[in-house]
């Protein structure tokens, strides 16, 4: 099989650790992950903003970098979403506004190869013991996308729950949003940074070293919510958790 790691602009930018605790991840598990340098954003920033027709390029130069491989993996429930959800729509809208059938016809058939790394791990390689070993108290914060849109369910706990020395504890209030949502957080900062307090104390209540989630854009306005709190936890990924084998588990 043939498979893909795309990675995501805020992960290239900001969480490097995240893309080779993915790609260490997947060769252990016999996979030969390919890394396309053309890879750019997936329009999703510019989308929910509003510029619909900007996101459609980026749409497009997805559709073709990604076309030749049989899997998509990105470690990001967020822009798996825009992939799976909002790419047919942007193709349905083109449609609609007489523009024709390109677009909908370049995305169609990258869009259900595109698959979320939990997804993958569970729906196609068909495992949940991927052979880590993580010693520590995680708790297990489930986002928007991954939650609402794509449906991930029980495959990140499920994995989690096989990970060696690891203790998984519920976290109270785990459908509610962080608070990040994109954009929301930069026009909304009010709202956002109290619906942030309200997750990080949550977590805070279980009594976890770590708290997990499967996108770093919301593990990232939680993360800087623990730092201004004082909270003394660490807000990782699930691919570092699952890379993880040695005593020293990887972590950022």
């Amino acid at each position: 099989m043939r498979v893909a790691l795309f990675l995501t602009c805020v992960n290239d930018t900001l969480f490097p650790d995240t893309g080779r605790a993915v790609v260490k991840l997947l060769t252990r598990l016999g996979v030969d992950v390919d890394f396309p340098m053309a890879q750019t954003c997936c329009g999703q920033a510019h989308y929910n903003t509003g510029y619909r027709h900007q996101a459609e390029p980026l749409a497009r130069r997805f559709s073709e970098v990604f076309r030749e491989y049989e899997a998509v993996v990105t470690p990001s429930g967020s822009c798996g979403a825009m992939v799976r959800d909002l790419y047919p729509r942007l193709g349905e809208r083109a449609r609609t506004e007489g523009r024709g059938d390109i677009l909908a016809t370049t995305v169609a058939p990258v869009v259900p190869k595109t698959y979320e790394l939990t997804e993958f791990l569970v729906d196609v390689l068909g495992v949940t013991d991927v052979g880590a070993y993580y010693p520590h108290r995680v708790t297990y914060h489930p986002t928007c996308h991954g939650l609402r849109v794509l449906g991930l369910g029980d495959r990140p706990t499920r994995l989690l729950r096989a990970v060696g020395g690891l203790e998984l504890v519920e976290l109270p209030g785990a459908e509610e949003c962080c608070g990040f949502g994109g954009t929301f957080a930069v026009k909304n900062p009010d709202v956002s940074a109290a619906m942030g307090t309200d997750k990080v104390r949550n977590a805070e209540s279980t009594g976890a070293e770590v708290l997990c989630a499967a996108d770093n854009s919301c593990l990232m306005h939680i993360g800087g919510t623990m730092s201004r709190l004082g909270v003394g936890m660490r807000p990782v990924h699930i691919a570092e958790i699952l890379a993880s084998t040695e005593k020293e588990p990887l972590v950022v």
